[in-house]
């Protein structure tokens, strides 16, 4: 049995850049209220929330919600032979029992971490590989 986890779950590199795009005002709004939490005056906001910054924000929003699966190795499994043609960039270990993966339609491709407990920390882990490989390219 497999969990779902995630939102975002582009099919093409437009929709990536289309769904990115749809995150930017929500990564804005985070920084912005991040800001005042820290209670920065407007000068020090001027200085250090830049464009960099929020670009930032939107890149780990993004991420964070990306459509990922979680289950046993054997449903991993399954799912690549569902895509016997896909490339596979397993991170971890086939000796443990769950894995965390992500199937990336425009790159025709899986990602995926394997874990014995912490699924959480795999997802994140997953997730921040799989934007980096794969989903800021076809920004």
């Amino acid at each position: 049995m497999t969990e779902t986890r995630g939102v975002l779950a582009p099919e093409t590199e437009s929709e990536v850049r289309e769904q990115f795009e749809a995150v930017g005002p929500a990564a804005q709004t985070v920084t912005r209220e991040l800001a005042r939490e820290l209670e920065l005056s407007k000068e020090e906001y001027d200085e250090q929330v830049t464009g960099e910054v929020v670009g930032t924000a939107r890149d780990a929003l993004f991420a964070s919600l990306l459509e990922v699966e979680v289950g046993d190795y054997e449903a991993f499994e399954a799912a690549q032979d569902e895509r016997p043609e896909a490339e596979v960039f397993e991170n971890g270990s086939s000796e443990v029992d769950r894995a965390a993966w992500v199937y990336v339609p425009f790159a025709d491709a899986f990602v995926a971490t394997t874990f014995q407990s912490e699924p959480d920390a795999a997802v994140a882990t997953l997730r921040r590989i799989a934007f980096g490989r794969f989903y800021r390219e076809a920004l």
